[in-house]
């Protein structure tokens, strides 16, 4: 039986949305208690978020921070699910010797996105505003950059799935508050790239992600490369959805993302 297009595109996007939802195989860092549980308020509005410090913090020096978008699936209110995927390099002991740095994990509540946006279209515009969970998220970034010792200009941006269009999002809207960002398998307004050809980027997507179309990734990249831009781009063959393991795992990565500043 043959179904209308329409129902056919309707019933892409549900699956789209239910995988975009769903937990991966992840577990929290070993050291998940380390992560200190905080709740960010603005009116009526509230959001909870994990606070990673440096194990040792020595006296007149500022440490770089680390603001981490999770995926879809992590979404909710227990302030916890959100460790699962991609902090158990940044905040490892090997890690933070050598790069001692603050992590800030927020949770985005069950319902609610980084970035408003249709996942299931292969091109969407910037929203006209930032969502209220990237908003709180920002806020929660603005106090700890005032009250900690955090160096302004090394304020990094990652986030994979939900989180890689939150990156996004939040580079478009911020480009001079980042040092740098990584955006994994998530996607953006290409129309906007110019903004971002100043902004020292590392995009990772699998090319057979059948959640997140690999051709999110490709257009940001092309559009701040047509731009004047020189993002990175590293693009999996064969690997699906989760590219989170594989970009993560990636040494350079760090040694990159770590030697950026952003100009005073």
């Amino acid at each position: 039986m043959k179904f209308p297009q329409k129902i056919r595109i309707a019933a892409a996007a549900l699956a789209a949305s239910a995988l975009l939802s769903a937990p991966g195989n992840g577990a929290p860092p070993p050291n998940a208690a380390e992560f200190e549980k905080h709740t960010v308020t603005d009116g009526g509005a509230s959001l909870g978020y994990r606070l990673f410090k440096p194990a040792k913090v020595d006296a007149g020096q500022r440490y770089p921070i680390i603001l981490f978008l999770h995926g879809a699936g992590e979404r909710g209110d227990n302030n916890e699910a959100q460790l699962l995927h991609g902090l158990r390099m940044f905040s490892s002991p090997e890690m933070q010797a050598k790069h001692p740095a603050f992590i800030l994990a927020p949770q985005c509540p069950a319902g609610k996105k980084w970035s408003e946006v249709d996942w299931s279209l292969l091109k969407s515009a910037l929203p006209e505003k930032p969502s209220q969970s990237m908003l709180l998220a920002m806020k929660a970034l603005d106090s700890l950059v005032s009250t900690l010792p955090v160096d302004p200009q090394r304020i990094y941006l990652a986030g994979i799935s939900m989180g890689g269009y939150g990156t996004w999002d939040a580079a478009t809207r911020w480009p001079g508050k980042f040092a740098a960002a990584v955006p994994v398998c998530g996607g953006g307004d290409d129309l906007q790239a110019a903004r971002l050809k100043n902004l020292p980027v590392w995009c990772f997507h699998g090319d057979k992600d059948t959640v997140v179309p690999v051709v999110r990734s490709r257009d940001m990249v092309q559009a701040i490369q047509a731009a004047g831009g020189s993002p990175k781009y590293t693009e999996y063959p064969g690997v699906g959805h989760n590219c989170w393991d594989r970009a993560y795992a990636e040494p350079a990565l760090y040694e990159w993302l770590f030697s950026q500043h952003r100009a005073p």
